[in-house]
């Protein structure tokens, strides 16, 4: 899943970052309230992580714009302006949760699956292709009944390619979606985590899966379909 986090403190920014990259989101990052708005609207974000007091443009403003432009991403206040005041406006401009600093990191990640949870129907919280099943809400994956042990990077490895399954994905999407990263050439990380996949989900006596489609990139797909 992707996230846009705007907060122009560095400190506070790196911190949240990391703990989100951890959990196996892609991240982009902005400091000011301009670069955070052509973001939100320029790219296909599951949740956006906004500061209100930013250089350019407040989160408040941001916010109402988006709105206007019927982007329904979900928006977490995430300030130090912690006035009823200010969360009574923040919520009324759009925003579905609002936190305020000093906060708790793990409540942070809390609260942003649960805004995640909201924007999918019960039945949508589990992604499927054939036999395989991907819970986005428990983070876990099975194949034919069989629980499989991935990392947060597999995970959203698998989610990327079940998600646009039987369509291939090039190297540089899932670079930039799964690492949040421009594409390099010279790197082989793709190709290492997909045979880790293969390696879990593509088990002796099952039908193989994960497809490398020559030229374009990978796929959830039956061979030779």
């Amino acid at each position: 899943m992707r996230i846009l986090l705007a907060d122009d403190d560095a400190r506070i920014g790196k911190h949240v970052r990391q703990a989100l990259v951890a959990e196996g989101y892609a991240v982009d990052y902005a400091e000011d309230g301009d670069e955070a708005l052509w973001l939100a609207e320029n790219n296909p974000y599951d949740a956006i992580i906004l500061d209100v007091m930013m250089p350019l443009r407040d989160g408040f403003t941001i916010t109402r714009a988006l709105r206007r432009k019927n982007i329904q991403v979900p928006v977490l206040f995430l300030t130090a302006k912690g006035e009823i005041e200010d969360r009574v406006r923040g919520l009324d401009v759009g925003a579905d949760d609002y936190m305020v600093k000093p906060f708790s990191v793990v409540e942070l990640l809390a609260r942003l699956r649960a805004l995640l949870r909201r924007q999918r129907p019960q039945a949508s919280n589990v992604l499927r292709f054939e036999d395989l099943e991907l819970d986005l809400v428990s983070h876990q994956a099975r194949r034919g009944g069989k629980v499989i042990e991935l990392t947060n990077r597999e995970f959203a490895l698998l989610e990327l390619l079940i998600m646009t399954a039987p369509r291939p994905v090039s190297k540089a999407v899932i670079i930039e979606r799964v690492w949040n990263q421009f594409f390099d050439s010279q790197t082989n990380v793709v190709n290492v985590y997909v045979n880790h996949l293969r390696a879990k989900i593509d088990l002796p006596g099952l039908v193989p899966i994960v497809q490398t489609v020559r030229g374009v990139g990978f796929a959830l797909r039956k061979p030779d379909s």
